[in-house]
């Protein structure tokens, strides 16, 4: 309450004389929180409380101005060494929550086309060195999340001599290809949470922690989601309308859609991997459940995809003895 006490006198000194009613929007898993300020003529802003102590805006403020390609939210106010921030309001209607309302699959299948759209778009404009390079350090430091997060806090386990002998020939065959995939601007959490439906171009949120790395990133952060799965066949169709629109926008993707395909499948092995860790280390470290849950949900895609692939052989081994071979629920907890 503190924090949004300071926030409301900040605000009044940002806007004097301008009476507004200060109400929770949201909160990300990390420790920034969203309140929305309504004033007495029906104008609203969105406030971002990210407390100084904790976080610094300074990474939100460079890739915000970097990424005015897309549709960003505009900083209007801000005061970096209190940790507050007002940005115009892109509404309050995610690309999930439209789904969840209109679950049809051809609502889904043309709000993923905008999302692709811009998607393109912020590939186009990337230059090297205006962002840290997605490298081996960082992939390796979050594919540990696994181990160290998951197996060993949710399920309470430490890998024996053969499962670590396992986890080695999986990082050393995975992070290579991965990192010779061309580089282009990495959102890092580009999904339908973080999207917004707004008038004209859709709404770019949660950008703050952007990297120069592999093209695929994205595209499979945007279509193997955490809180909304589509069936294969779907999921394909889409990759491969990215792909023709990526290579008539001169993008760095293969002239083979299978080699793409593939680019995409193990990027997502990275990608699931990590998750699963972060979400068992939101629940045990920072007390946040919500996430939890979904945690099945990427055992499952891991499954499927290290099961596809000859060489990825040493991940669905180690997957079958930590968790079995059958597919989990969502919701299920361990």
């Amino acid at each position: 309450m503190q924090r949004q006490t300071e926030l409301q006198n900040w605000l009044e000194s940002v806007y004097p004389n301008q009476p507004f009613e200060l109400s929770f929007a949201a909160a990300d898993a990390d420790f920034r929180r969203y309140f929305r300020a309504t004033f007495s003529d029906g104008q609203t802003v969105i406030c971002m409380d990210a407390p100084p102590e904790k976080m610094s805006v300074a990474p939100y403020l460079k890739v915000q101005k970097l990424f005015n390609m897309v549709n960003v939210p505009q900083v209007l106010h801000v005061d970096e060494a209190l940790g507050f921030m007002v940005l115009n309001d892109l509404g309050n209607t995610t690309f999930l929550t439209a789904m969840n309302q209109e679950n049809s699959e051809t609502a889904h299948k043309a709000l993923l086309l905008e999302a692709i759209d811009e998607l393109i778009e912020l590939q186009k404009a990337s230059q090297p060195g205006k962002l840290p390079e997605y490298d081996r350090e960082v992939m390796l430091r979050e594919i540990n999340l696994f181990p160290e997060w998951f197996v060993a806090k949710e399920l309470g386990r430490e890998l024996t001599f053969k499962q670590r002998r396992l986890w080695q020939q999986t990082v050393d065959t995975l992070l290579p290809p991965l990192l010779a995939q061309p580089k282009v601007y990495v959102h890092r959490d580009f999904i339908v949470r973080n999207l917004m439906l707004a008038k004209g171009r859709p709404g770019v949120l949660d950008f703050q922690d952007a990297l120069y790395g592999p093209i695929s990133y994205d595209l499979v952060s945007l279509l193997r989601d955490a809180f909304i799965e589509w069936e294969e066949e779907f999921v394909l169709d889409l990759v491969i309308r990215y792909w023709e629109k990526a290579r008539a926008a001169q993008l760095p993707v293969p002239a083979e859609f299978d080699e793409f395909y593939r680019w995409f499948e193990w990027m997502g092995v990275q990608r699931h991997l990590k998750v699963a860790g972060i979400f068992a280390r939101l629940y045990y470290r920072d007390g946040k459940d919500k996430y939890r849950p979904e945690i099945p949900r990427f055992l499952n895609y891991l499954r499927r995809v290290s099961r596809r692939y000859n060489d990825l052989a040493p991940l669905y081994a180690l997957l079958v003895e930590l968790v079995g071979d059958d597919e989990l629920e969502t919701g299920y907890t361990f």
